[in-house]
């Protein structure tokens, strides 16, 4: 079923339906802002170096100190909410990230900034662990919370590319601290109306599920992990020594978590929520498709920059139909699409459509057209996207009990951000690659276009992972089940 009984007796009966769907729009306004920081931070990387003195390699960890905290504490924050109750959690970090925002406008150095921006990430993860637990516990009821999943699978997915655009409009118009300090006002008014439209949850008390060693150990890998990932690994390779040291440390820091979990009398993670077939595939194709999906839009803005010559601005606006076409249809059509047909066929209808279009990025020309060789593919990535992407978020929730919501939402986030840096690594380091191959004997642009046209497929062959883990793991297991959801869908 796409929302459990037990999900249904922990909806908060007090809240009418305006009332709730005033709190989802502050939920998605907090998830908004999280979202928009990452690229519009990318946008402005440049203007950063030149006021700041960043040289190229340390610029990189502008965007790296986020990465390493809002991923390696996702999971953590996860489980907070479950304990010491998700608005409670949800309002800290949208406090914290608030606060850090302003430090990051007001950096006059290159410490400041780095460290604010790892106070922002721990901030982020604290705001969007929670989020996709509150939506289901919100809407119980199958039709709304499809709806509810596919507003928030909008600005989850989609916000990415109003950050190119918002990123390029500031920076343009008036300075790149301006991307920091619009968040102020944003992210004061969300407090507000987190405090007075969000019921207060209780949580299960700090006592059920203190676990200090396993948030240690998973933190600790996570962090790691996604330092290896985004450092090390992109800039040395994957076999250099130093990459394949703190993979193993990363590898080891895993086993111990699971140990630990396996034997803790109050687990942080329950190793019983993997038992879920459809809570494990959900998260595997949510790390699959987040890798195609983030390196793909941090690719093309390169390719759209370095081949085409866009300038900031235009590459927001050249991303604008993705975001047009997502919205529309996670926002209109996604909860129609899954109450028609359920939550399976149309994630893995979505996830085709993104396959197809990045197969189609790879026929991007070095004198490409806008119009014939960047739209097409846009519009089928905004409009697999919108079809996918909220489909997932339901499965992702729909096994899950009450007292385990956050953690689940945690863990999709979880995947989803480890998913993105990896992707993001290994896309650009085959992209690089590739075009130092060719180099000697190709002119620079189409040396360029040839090591994204190569990222452009392997993130394809990624996604297209995705579908086969879609159509074989998620696949009801008995004839019964498939009767019971058409019932379900039928009744609905």
């Amino acid at each position: 079923m796409y929302a459990t009984t037990d999900t249904l007796a922990t909806a908060p009966a007090a809240q009418g339906g305006r009332s709730r769907r005033l709190a989802l729009y502050t939920l998605c306004a907090g998830m908004l802002m999280i979202v928009l920081d990452v690229t519009v931070v990318n946008v402005a990387l440049p203007a950063i170096q030149d006021d700041l003195g960043f040289t190229s390699s340390s610029l990189a960890w502008v965007v790296n100190a986020y990465l390493i905290a809002f991923g390696g504490l996702l999971l953590l924050a996860g489980r907070l909410g479950d304990l010491l109750g998700r608005r409670n959690v949800f309002v800290a970090g949208l406090v914290v990230f608030t606060a850090a925002s302003v430090l990051c406008g007001l950096a006059g150095s290159q410490e400041v900034l780095v460290i604010a921006r790892f106070i922002q990430g721990v901030g982020g993860a604290l705001t969007s662990a929670v989020i996709l637990g509150m939506i289901v516990t919100l809407f119980p009821e199958p039709r709304e919370q499809a709806k509810a999943i596919g507003m928030y699978a909008f600005v989850a997915s989609a916000g990415g590319s109003i950050g190119l655009l918002a990123g390029g409009v500031l920076t343009q118009a008036i300075s790149w601290h301006w991307i920091f300090f619009v968040n102020l006002p944003i992210g004061v008014l969300t407090v507000v109306l987190a405090v007075k439209l969000i019921e207060k949850d209780k949580g299960l008390g700090i006592g059920k599920g203190t676990d200090v060693p396993g948030a240690v150990l998973i933190t600790a890998a996570l962090m790691v992990g996604v330092f290896t990932i985004v450092k090390p690994a992109a800039e040395l390779g994957w076999t250099a020594p130093r990459t394949l040291v703190l993979t193993a440390v990363t590898l080891v820091l895993l086993a111990g978590f699971i140990v630990r979990e396996a034997t803790a009398a109050n687990p942080l993670v329950p190793l019983r929520i993997f038992r879920s077939r459809t809570l494990t595939g959900a998260n595997l194709i949510q790390a699959l498709s987040a890798s195609g999906m983030f390196g793909i839009f941090f690719l093309g803005s390169l390719y759209l920059q370095r081949v085409l010559g866009y300038d900031a601005l235009e590459i927001g606006l050249a991303f604008l139909p993705t975001t047009v076409v997502m919205g529309l249809l996670s926002v209109r059509y996604s909860e129609k699409l899954v109450m028609r047909f359920g939550p399976r066929r149309p994630l893995i209808v979505g996830l085709v459509l993104i396959v197809v279009g990045l197969a189609l990025f790879t026929q991007a020309p070095v004198g490409g057209n806008y119009v014939v060789h960047v739209l097409p593919v846009l519009a089928l990535l905004g409009l697999g996207g919108g079809i996918c992407f909220p489909a997932l978020m339901g499965l992702s929730m729909s096994d899950v009990k009450p007292e385990d919501a956050g953690l689940a939402s945690g863990l999709i986030g979880t995947m989803g951000e480890v998913g993105a840096a990896l992707g993001l690594a290994v896309l650009a380091t085959l992209s690089a690659t590739r075009t130092a191959s060719v180099a000697d004997t190709k002119p620079a642009l189409d040396a360029l276009t040839d090591g994204y046209h190569l990222s452009f497929a392997i993130a394809a062959v990624i996604v297209a992972a995705a579908v086969a883990i879609a159509v074989t793991v998620m696949r009801p297991a008995k004839q019964g089940e498939v009767v019971e959801e058409e019932l379900a869908l039928e009744a609905a």
